[in-house]
């Protein structure tokens, strides 16, 4: 036990830059949404209005939750929950792949395999710190709460859902670096799951029953199969249900539990879905730099578009689904064809279109991660080799953003399709079904600002590449989730290029916001190539 203890040390001073970051970047987001929901939804007529708008907008369900009634914290639990939850699941994914998959594809895991510990000593202690992060989580998330002004029991109610949420996917990334063979593969598949469970939740609340007063609504059953909808289940603020933080612990244990019986039984490298060989020689792709780099990302890029590729599905075979379901409630009904000009096909488009804008999300990290593989390359030893041939920093750069451009297109283009076909076939859009795939493809300027910043932050400060790279999509995407929300002045909310992508096919296409933003992509990667030129390969 001695031995756990002093590794799991060991491993949070590993992480004493990145937990506290993270843990306290999620806190102050729970904090400014309370304080902004407390000064702009202060009085019982402004909530029941927020309220009432959200129950008739399906798309808002899928964003943000289900509705629970008056009163601030309702509201604030409402407006956030789901949102914290997810950033949650990545914290907890991301460390408990750096320290298991990760320190094993590295050789660090066989370094400490060499002292008299025991096999799953390691991951006992990735558990442990992986629980602790989330217990000090929900305890600064609270504090946040009350901090603003909410009633203690229910803020401690709250901060215990977004950990409880926290400690599930902590067992569960431990399972899945178990099955994968490298961390890269273990990422992204966990933080897929994370996206799944934030989808199955949204689905679930856009099928959910709204009560005839409109304050509330009622989750589907697909939300049953998403860890966030039971942690939104806790209702902590109205009729808190601590059954549901039950359920979420209990299943943490039996995959941990999984992981550790896993972990016991294999050799260190291990795993249970084994990594093919490559290659005894590389095709003629191989040999050139975008050759190289599509190699790389080509596993990765799959993954994203088959998770815009449901995404798309969802966005055009729920939509007409989701309608029927709203307007079957006379008073909702009346509601909609009041406030959504085109009635239910009208509807159907708000709903698209604000998941089509999810998938922007997905194209810019997507483009994101590309460009970040680069620094994994450099910290490995890979990229040295490689620029001891007779070829320039600004060629492998530019191969890399060429392939992170082409993974943002791809992303996009493939949950506008699918939405197209999906929306096609249901022969309920209010327009020809292939408008989506431009209207998807509206919010690729967006995504290349944000992957050709990320290749100024690699080539200036590689050391902070990772943190400020994935950073800066989370700002932006606060900023334009929440914004107007928080109060922020407006020129602050227009820094995020999310906020200059054009919501197809509610809104018109800006072709000017769309080459503004594609010659601010330009200019940063011009930046990133003479900074990249100008300073040394790092460890």
């Amino acid at each position: 036990m001695s031995g756990v203890l002093r590794l799991f040390l060991f491993q949070a001073r590993r992480d004493r830059v990145t937990l506290p970051v993270w843990i306290l970047g999620i806190a102050l987001l729970g904090f400014a949404t309370s304080s902004a929901v407390v000064t702009q939804f202060g009085d019982e007529p402004s909530q029941a209005a927020i309220l009432t708008l959200a129950a008739s907008n399906p798309a808002f369900l899928f964003l943000r939750g289900l509705p629970d009634g008056t009163g601030v914290g309702a509201v604030v639990f409402f407006q956030g929950f789901a949102f914290t939850a997810v950033l949650a699941g990545l914290m907890s994914t991301f460390l408990v792949v750096r320290h298991t998959r990760t320190d094993e594809e590295l050789g660090r895991a066989e370094l400490l395999g060499s002292v008299p510990l025991p096999r799953a000593a390691s991951l006992a202690a990735t558990l442990l710190l992986g629980a602790a992060a989330n217990m000090l989580l929900a305890m600064f998330l609270a504090a946040g709460f009350v901090a603003a002004g909410l009633p203690v029991p229910g803020a401690v109610g709250a901060g215990a859902a977004v950990g409880a949420v926290g400690v599930f996917f902590v067992g569960l990334a431990a399972a899945v670096a178990q099955v994968l063979p490298s961390g890269r593969s273990a990422n992204g598949a966990a933080a897929g799951l994370v996206g799944a469970a934030y989808l199955l939740r949204g689905v679930g609340d856009a099928l959910g029953a709204p009560a005839a007063d409109l304050l509330h609504v009622g989750s589907a059953w697909p939300s049953l199969l998403s860890p966030i909808g039971w942690g939104q289940r806790v209702r902590p603020f109205t009729s808190p249900d601590l059954s549901a933080l039950l359920v979420l612990l209990a299943a943490a244990l039996v995959l941990a539990a999984a992981a550790v019986l896993i972990r016991r039984r294999r050799d260190v490298g291990a795993s249970l879905l084994p990594q093919r060989d490559g290659r005894e020689r590389a095709g003629a792709g191989g040999t050139s730099f975008v050759g190289l780099a599509w190699r790389l990302q080509r596993s990765t890029l799959a993954g994203w578009c088959v998770g815009a590729a449901v995404l798309g599905a969802v966005a055009g075979a729920l939509g007409p689904l989701v309608s029927e379901t709203v307007s079957s409630v006379a008073p909702l009904k009346e509601l909609i064809s009041r406030l959504v000009p085109g009635g239910q096909a009208g509807l159907i488009d708000v709903f698209v279109t604000a998941l089509l804008g999810v998938a922007g999300v997905f194209a810019a990290a997507a483009g994101i991660q590309a460009v970040l593989r680069m620094r994994a390359e450099e910290t490995e030893g890979r990229a040295e080799a490689l620029l001891a041939a007779p070829a320039t920093r600004a060629r492998w750069l530019g191969a890399n953003l060429l392939i992170a451009a082409a993974s943002a297109v791809g992303v996009s283009g493939t949950a506008g399709v699918t939405a197209a076909i999906g929306l096609g076939l249901s022969g309920t859009s209010s327009g020809p079904a292939m408008s989506l795939v431009p209207a998807a493809m509206a919010h690729i300027p967006a995504a290349l600002v944000f992957l050709a910043a990320a290749a100024v932050v690699f080539a200036a400060a590689p050391r902070l590449s990772v943190l400020l790279g994935w950073g800066m999509l989370a700002t932006g995407l606060v900023l334009g989730e929440f914004g107007e929300l928080f109060g922020l002045p407006v020129w602050l909310q227009d820094v995020s290029p999310f906020r200059h992508s054009p919501a197809m096919p509610v809104e018109p296409f800006d072709p000017g916001g769309a080459l503004a933003l594609a010659a601010i992509a330009a200019a940063l990667a011009g930046l990133a190539a003479y900074s990249l030129r100008r300073r040394d390969l790092t460890a």
